[in-house]
């Protein structure tokens, strides 16, 4: 029978903004384990001013007042150690749920930042209301948007060599994808680099669009159940995904068209393991029914994921 474990964010289990190998865990899991975690969103400048009605966590401010700022903007929870993860391991993400937290949420412009730097100069931070029980977003204008909450962040530790590494940029470890599929009932699969994987989690985001293209989502504070399970000896590189309808393959570099380029790649090898096509057949399956997506262009290594329908590698 596997566990469940409560993970709330808070002072012990938050760091925040980087990646490290040499953080110790926080939690430790056995394969199989279902974890139900909570995330926090925003630095001090990105809270709603007490006049605008918005309730902000007190865990929220507690861990804005203990910890220091890190390479990165992010609060993660974690790391969380499964037990029995070894460097060549695959560590399995099933996203069983993800839920709003709070009664908002916030996006950001920032000068010189984002996809078109050269038209918005000033800065800007905005706050939306979050209807958690009809699951809406109010935009300050008044436009309504259904919520579809996802963890923009969910990486394992990276190699010991790479050190401490920003939250900024994901990698092949995962970290900050940004992906906006991976709500709840889809899966992530993880390379394992560390002893116990060390699985953080954090970003929370009520809705996105493919790009992030003006630096931020609509972050917010969410809650999920995760279970993790472990892969023994797959060595796979790369994070890659499912959905219930679809395969996901994503990869990320400062130059999009190579990220692109290794998307596909990947997809083409994710066809030949899961369907049993030949690297041909998969890459001429890629062209003429695949959807290639730019995840985000705000996180210094631009992502780009690849989408391929399940029922695609059946057979006749």
């Amino acid at each position: 029978m596997s566990a469940r474990h409560i993970l709330k964010a808070d002072i012990r289990s938050v760091h925040r903004g980087f990646f490290d190998a040499s953080l110790p865990p926080v939690l430790t899991v056995e394969s199989g384990d279902l974890v139900e975690v909570t995330t926090l969103s925003g630095n001090s400048e990105d809270l709603p001013g007490p006049s605008s009605g918005f309730n902000v966590l007190p865990e929220h401010r507690a861990a804005l007042a203990a910890s220091v700022p890190g390479e990165g903007p992010h609060f993660m929870t974690g790391p969380i150690a499964v037990r029995g993860a070894l460097p060549g391991d695959e560590l399995i993400v099933d996203i069983v749920t993800v839920a709003l937290l709070q009664d908002w949420g916030w996006n950001l412009i920032v000068p010189q930042k984002g996809t078109l730097p050269e038209y918005f100069p000033e800065g800007r931070r905005i706050h939306a209301g979050i209807d958690r029980a009809r699951g809406i977003v109010t935009l300050p204008w008044g436009l309504q948007l259904p919520a579809q909450p996802f963890f923009g962040i969910i990486g394992v530790a990276p190699p010991p060599e790479m050190g401490r590494v920003t939250s900024v940029i994901p990698r092949a470890f995962g970290g900050n994808i940004d992906n906006r599929h991976l709500g709840a009932k889809s899966t992530l699969h993880l390379p394992v680099f560390n002893e116990g994987a060390l699985l953080s989690v954090g970003d929370g985001h009520a809705i996105q669009g493919d790009g992030e293209v003006c630096l931020t989502a609509m972050e917010t504070a969410l809650s999920g159940t995760l279970r993790v399970t472990l892969k023994k000896g797959t060595g796979i590189a790369r994070p890659w995904a499912e959905t219930p309808s679809h395969l996901i393959t994503m990869a990320f570099d400062p130059d999009l068209d190579i990220a692109a380029s290794s998307a596909v790649h990947e997809m083409v090898k994710l066809i030949g393991r899961e369907g049993g096509l030949s690297a041909t057949d998969a890459y001429t399956l890629c062209s003429i029914a695949a959807d290639v997506h730019v995840t985000q262009l705000v996180n210094v290594h631009k992502g780009v994921h690849v989408m391929l329908r399940r029922e695609l590698l059946r057979r006749g």
